[in-house]
Formats: C-alpha cells, structure tokens, sequence
C-alpha cells in the first residue's frame, strides 16, 4: 500500500507541475522552460540530499540516474513542446502510455502481470489513437492532432527515465533524482545559452518554472521511493495517471474542448492504465 501511496502522489504532483509547464512554454521558449525548472529542481534536491546524509550510491547507481537524466530531459523537451502547440488533454493522456515500458521491463525480469493487465495494455492503446485523431475542415474526416508526434516520442523518452529512475533508486530516491538532475540540468542550461530563445516575458512566468522544477523534482522523489516500495510494473503505471489532473486543469483554466472520439479515446486510455494497476 505504501508504494501504492506514494506512487499516486507523484501522479498527482506531476500533473500539477506538467500544467504549469504547458502554460510556461505557451509564455517561453522550452528551453528557457527547461533551464529554469531543472535548474530549480536540482538546487531542491541537493538539500535534500544534503539533510538526509544518505551515503553515496554505488557507481553503477549513479550511472542509472545519469541515465535517467538524459532521457528525461529529452523526454521532458518533446512534452513541453507537444503541450505549447497541442491540446494538453490529448497530450497527457499519450505521454501516460509511457509506462508500457517500465511494464515490459518487468515482464522481461520475472514480474507477471494479470490478464487483467493485458486488457488495460490494449485498452490503452486504443485510446492512444482515438485521442490523437482530430476533426479536419472536410466534414467526416480526421486528421492527427498537433503535438501528437512530439508526445510519443515524450512517451519513449519517459517510459526509459522510469525504468531507469527505478534500478537507480535502489541506492536511494533522493540520490537517484540528484544523479539525474546533476547531469539533465547543465544540459539544458547549455543548450539555452547556445540558442539564447528570444521570447522573454514578466517574472511571474520565471517564477512558475521554478514551481514547475520544485513539482516535478518532488514527484520524481516519490516515484523514486514507490519503486523501492512495491512492483515496477505496477507502481509505473500508478504514477502516470498524471493527466487526469493536466485534463481537469486544462479544462477549468484554459477552457480546452476535445471532440467526442477524443473524448472516448482519453477515456480509454485511463481506463487502461486503471486495468493496468487494478491488475
């Protein structure tokens, strides 16, 4: 149950931190986003790395969590990108197939889901299509959605983070999310200097990406410890159910309105990830 707990409560708080972040790459260029949120989340969890006085991991670990920052930021860029041009509850809900890798993973390593699991899997997958399919001008026709593209890759990007972010949460959560922002940081930092975006805007919206990177880092911490807790292949999917808030969010501030079969494709593809924990 604790790995249940805390693995919701990332959801919860990646949902939180992703809205945020759909609204900031609507205000800044991504990697102005992304500089200042993972700058803002390494410097949280450093102290808090620093407070716990963890002894440091085995190499093998670290280069897990190093690993994990590569793919999340590459993750993270996609994401962010997919939600300032995309509708951020077709969005979300693509990215969340992100833990039919972590699932495959565990299949691959001895864990055995239910059938129950399996239903959800292509349930998921389902609703993956039927979200990204949007009216086009032609009466009847459908088009994919903006950001469609972008999210999958997101979803690969991720899907490898969470499986790396577990094997390195071995040696602790905290560590493992300091090894990842420690080298995803200086990465995006880098590629913001070198691109120098244009774009600036008022320091409220600076502020939010500071929010967004304290989110995100807090909610990596909690899938960290839910991995050490209970079963990757379920704790994974527990995790992803993040755009339930983006969608509720979306909704009430931003005024989003998705088409019946996007509406239905959504649905399934929480349905899903549901079967999937349920299982």
């Amino acid at each position: 149950m604790t790995g249940v707990l805390l693995a919701l409560g990332a959801s919860l708080t990646w949902g939180f931190a992703d809205f945020g972040a759909g609204v900031g790459a609507r205000r800044l260029p991504v990697p102005v986003v992304l500089a200042v949120s993972q700058a803002a989340g390494l410097a949280l969890v450093a102290v808090v790395v620093a407070a716990s006085g963890r002894p440091v991991p085995s190499a093998a670990q670290l280069a897990w969590g190093a690993g994990a920052g590569v793919m999340g930021v590459l993750g993270l860029a996609a994401f962010y990108r997919a939600l300032a041009v995309g509708t951020m509850g077709i969005v979300g809900p693509i990215t969340a197939t992100a833990a039919a890798v972590p699932v495959a993973y565990g299949l691959a390593r001895g864990e055995r889901p239910s059938a129950l699991q399996g239903v959800g899997v292509a349930l998921a997958f389902l609703g993956v299509v039927g979200a990204s399919l949007e009216p086009a001008a032609e009466a009847g026709a459908r088009k994919i959605g903006a950001g469609v593209g972008l999210s999958l890759v997101a979803a690969a990007g991720f899907g490898c983070t969470l499986v790396a972010l577990s094997r390195a949460s071995a040696g602790g959560a905290a560590w493992a999310t300091l090894s990842m922002r420690a080298v995803g940081a200086p990465l995006v930092v880098a590629a913001a200097l070198v691109l120098r975006p244009r774009g600036m805007r008022p320091s409220r919206s600076w502020l939010l990406l500071v929010a967004v990177g304290l989110g995100d880092t807090g909610a990596t911490i909690l899938y960290g410890l839910a991995t050490t807790h209970g079963l990757l292949s379920v704790v994974s999917v527990l995790a992803s159910l993040y755009p339930v808030v983006l969608i509720v969010l979306a909704r009430t501030f931003l005024a989003e309105r998705l088409a019946h079969l996007q509406l239905a494709g959504v649905a399934a593809a929480l349905a899903g990830v549901a079967l999937i924990s349920a299982g």
